[in-house]
């Protein structure tokens, strides 16, 4: 995401390389390029302006740091501008106790509510909560059984999560339903939460494909029946301009919320975000991020900032990683790399746990500096699968000891995973070199380094990243405010 911004961004700040101080017309001329940069991006007009000039006033008026280059001082002034622009602190989803804490989710038609409304779930069930999702969507042909499908997709990803589906299919527009059943859906949806004590119920609406009076009074009635806590509009981020537009039509009319933009992954330029909240004054609470069930991120100013301008985003790829380890898996796979007993079972649970996080080019574009090193540079994901497929083929005993593996055994691999002999080959050398590796390193360094890693992944003691969810549950909590019933 931003890869244009970001190398446009990039090239101003490179325009004050080896200057010995900021002066008013190098900045000057770095503001032209990034008010420019800012425009190509599908940033409200008005907004540039403002913005562009902000940050030339709070250059020029800057005493030049002596342990800072000027492009490096540029660059904190404008992370500092693009952390106000959209919204100095993130807003958080809060939660009402007791709940159901209720959550209707509208927006135009294609703007990606019903798959949001799957992550959301998956999002939120990852947290302890329990989830149910109401289909109240009775416009489009075969929504209510979309919804269904997503939010079982959803159920299953989250494995140990109760989430589960309200819908009343027979209830549809195409069937021959009155106008005004979306409500009597909603409402059965959250007699059915209260009574069967789950925390969160999130409302699925119907969209159009433009805003109409019909699609607003329909929106309100159902939030004026079930008086949802929280409105979140979904907007498709790769519209630009049209969705900042939107959002800001429909803030007029049902006062939302907080936003939730769709594939953010996608959108190449970013207007959208940077633009949102200063033209509605709604703030992003959420961004979709890839096409995973985990592909759903809280929107942080601070983080997305920084990825703007080619800092990555350590927090949340240790985020990602919290989310996928398990201590006590780790603990023993440590050990038995100290003892160079890892064998291709354990590789490949390694392997399933990296792709969970997500893209591999994803994953290192947080990483400071990283990001503009592999934007052109493409990786082959389905190579995972071939491996995982070698591995799938090899027996239980092969697994354990490849070194088992003759050329008789490499064919017979190879013909079970649709791959050839010089790939299989491959692997299993490299997993043969990988072993020997581990038995030179020291079993006690080697389980300090283990150790390590495991406690700055997981926020465990020692140093290590602290656990920030109950942080965020506290913080959440002070910040809400109950919606006034209508």
């Amino acid at each position: 995401m931003f890869d244009s911004l970001t190398d446009k961004l990039s090239s101003a700040m490179r325009s004050l390389t080896g200057r010995g101080r900021i002066s008013e017309s190098n900045v000057r001329e770095a503001m032209a390029a990034i008010e420019t940069a800012l425009l190509e991006a599908d940033v409200n007009g008005e907004i540039v302006k403002a913005f562009c000039a902000e940050v030339l006033a709070e250059a020029l008026g800057s005493e030049v740091l002596q342990s800072l280059r000027p492009e490096e001082q540029m660059i904190g002034i404008v992370h500092r501008r693009l952390v106000a622009l959209m919204g100095s602190t993130a807003a958080r989803l809060s939660f009402v106790e007791p709940g159901p804490t209720v959550l209707m989710l509208c927006g135009l038609q294609g703007a990606g509510k019903t798959t949001t409304c799957g992550k959301l779930a998956a999002w939120i069930g990852k947290r302890g909560k329990s989830v149910l999702v109401a289909a109240c969507d009775l416009q489009r042909p075969a929504a209510v059984e979309q919804l269904r499908v997503v939010i079982a997709g959803a159920a299953s990803a989250s494995a140990g999560s109760r989430i589960a589906f309200h819908g009343e299919p027979d209830q549809c527009r195409e069937h021959g339903a009155a106008v005004g059943n979306a409500v009597g859906v909603a409402q059965r949806a959250l007699a059915k939460a209260r009574t069967e004590r789950f925390d969160v119920l999130i409302v699925d609406t119907a969209g159009r494909l433009h805003i109409d009076d019909a699609l607003m009074g329909e929106l309100a009635a159902i939030d004026s029946a079930i008086e949802s806590h929280e409105i979140l509009l979904v907007v498709d981020a790769m519209t630009g301009q049209d969705a900042v537009n939107s959002a800001k039509a429909f803030h007029a009319r049902l006062n939302i919320d907080g936003v939730i933009l769709t594939k953010l992954d996608s959108d190449t330029r970013g207007g959208a975000a940077l633009s949102v909240r200063r033209v509605t004054g709604a703030p992003v609470k959420f961004v979709g991020v890839s096409e995973n069930w985990d592909g759903i991120d809280e929107f942080d100013p601070q983080r997305m900032a920084g990825r703007i301008l080619g800092m990555g985003d350590v927090v949340s790829l240790v985020e990602k990683v919290q989310g996928q380890v398990d201590e006590k898996e780790t603990a023993a796979l440590a050990e038995k790399m100290t003892r160079g007993q890892m064998d291709m079972d354990d590789f490949l649970g390694q392997l399933r746990s990296l792709r969970r996080m997500g893209p591999l080019k994803q994953l290192l574009g947080l990483l400071p500096g990283v990001g503009s090193m592999v934007k052109d540079v493409n990786f082959d994901d389905t190579q995972f699968d071939r491996i995982e497929g070698m591995i799938r083929s090899m027996t239980k005993k092969e697994r354990k000891a490849p070194t088992l593996i003759d050329r008789s055994r490499v064919k017979r691999i190879a013909a079970g995973s649709g791959t050839n002999a010089t790939e299989v080959g491959r692997l299993t050398k490299q997993f043969e070199m990988m072993q020997k590796m581990m038995k030179q390193m020291t079993g006690a360094g080697m389980a300090g380094k283990m150790n390590a890693m495991r406690e700055m992944a997981t926020g465990g003691r020692g140093g290590g990243i602290p656990d920030m969810a109950a942080g965020k549950a506290e913080a959440a909590k002070s910040r809400f405010k109950q919606r006034p019933r209508r």
